[in-house]
């Protein structure tokens, strides 16, 4: 990494050509171009132009603009150590504008070195295909329970003709497209997104494809959350290091989003102690208290706590660690 950044300073101090000066910020990016294709009005639009901090110095983005109003523009993270990864969202503001559009995305930086990276954007909005809202918002749903979302797909050119939805990537989600009541001026279909019960626990961001009569393929986003009846954090529990004999404590957060109660606590080890009332009423949270006590052998200690809640079938399992001595 220091012959990365010596490099970088040799190039500055020699007087390089200004294109040779700024190529050290070009170089952290991905990608400097994004394609949008064809998208509806009003329909959720973005890209993140990724890029990552190679050098041994802190880099810093002092400001990030568009040369075109039908493109916002922020940036995740300003500021990057080695390694630290950010992004620039450019946003395509389909509500405002259509037709042909595209923007210049100037980056420009201050740290280590000043330099300016410009990022491109293009795409075509369609004014006749409107979508309401703009993407599938499942929002945030429990574990187990499933979910159901619509989108008004709403024509305003004959030329449209059919609208039909690809089967979404993931085995989690189906898609069905009916269409509605039609007048001269107007068509349209509802579109209707749903998510299984025995989809996994984290985030959704999958898209999908809609497609027109005329040749067009829309994008739309699908998002949303799935989360566990009953969360535990912090899992997995670092205990950090311990001298042989002593006693390390800290608290697991055991949260719900109803109120349930602790029926049954376990440790894979008698060194790890949880103190937990299993009498106690319910409630949406719980506080435990979890005791290591060392041995007299030193090295990397390991255990399991297991959790039984009357709110989920399963067994809640967090790993516990702990450095016994040097």
């Amino acid at each position: 990494m220091r012959c990365v950044y010596s490099a970088l300073i040799l190039v500055v101090l020699t007087g390089a050509t200004s294109v040779q000066a700024q190529d050290w910020a070009r170089k952290m990016f991905k990608a400097v171009h994004h394609d949008f294709g064809t998208v509806a009005r009003f329909a959720k639009t973005e890209f993140a132009f990724e890029f990552n901090n190679p050098y041994v110095e802190d880099v810093h983005v002092a400001s990030v603009r568009s040369s075109c109003g039908c493109t916002s523009v922020r940036v995740e993270k300003p500021t990057l150590k080695t390694y630290e990864t950010s992004a620039i969202i450019a946003t395509f503001n389909t509500h405002q504008f259509f037709g042909k559009r595209g923007a210049t995305i100037t980056v420009a930086f201050d740290k280590p070195f000043f330099a300016e990276v410009q990022l491109q954007v293009t795409g075509v909005i369609r004014s006749d295909l409107v979508l309401d809202p703009g993407s599938v918002i499942l929002g945030t749903i429990e574990q187990g329970r499933g979910a159901e979302a619509h989108v008004a797909v709403q024509c305003h050119s004959r030329s449209i003709g059919q609208v039909t939805v690809a089967k979404p990537a993931s085995p989690y989600l189906t898609a069905q497209i009916t269409p509605k009541a039609q007048t001269n001026s107007l068509f349209g279909y509802d579109l209707a997104v749903r998510l299984s019960p025995e989809a996994p626990v984290g985030y959704i961001n999958e898209t999908l494809l809609l497609y027109t009569a005329d040749g067009t393929t829309v994008p739309l986003a699908v998002e949303g959350r799935v989360e566990p009846a009953i969360a535990v954090s912090p899992s997995p529990l670092f205990l950090g290091a311990c001298e042989p004999g002593a006693s390390a404590v800290k608290q697991l957060i055991v949260k719900g989003a109803k109120p349930f109660r602790i029926v049954g606590v376990e440790s894979s080890d008698p060194a790890v102690e949880v103190d937990c009332r299993t009498d106690a009423p319910a409630k949406t949270l719980h506080i435990l208290p979890v005791r290591f006590t060392a041995g007299t052998a030193s090295g990397a200690f390991q255990a399991t706590i297991r959790l039984q809640t009357d709110a989920a079938d399963q067994q809640i399992e967090v790993p516990v660690f702990v450095k016994v001595g040097q």
